[in-house]
């Protein structure tokens, strides 16, 4: 069984058991986040697909940690005009453990 879900402006295809790194949300180590935006929920032959999202369902997790991904470097530069600027970026995230999927 799975559901896509959407978060933070994307979507993830998420099963019972399942770790997974959203957007950072507003939840501190140990508490529970439940996702009510679930777009489809697929239980073998059985599709529910929302328009644009399923009614009743929810997907529930619990949140393992908050932290940060690794840093990417921006880097701009014109050959030959002697410009070269750099920028660095990390991103915070929310790591969830999907508990429980409820259609």
């Amino acid at each position: 069984m799975y559901a896509v879900i959407k978060t933070g402006g994307k979507q993830y295809r998420v099963s019972k058991g399942q770790t997974l790194k959203v957007e950072q949300l507003p939840a501190e180590a140990g508490q529970s986040v439940d996702f009510s935006e679930v777009l489809m929920i697929a239980d073998g032959d059985n599709i529910q697909i929302g328009s644009p999202v399923v009614s009743g369902a929810k997907v529930s997790g619990e949140v393992v940690e908050q932290g940060r991904h690794k840093k990417i470097e921006i880097l701009k530069f014109k050959r030959r005009k002697h410009h070269m600027k750099r920028q660095g970026h990390r991103q915070n995230y929310t790591a969830v453990k999907i508990t429980d999927i409820k259609s």
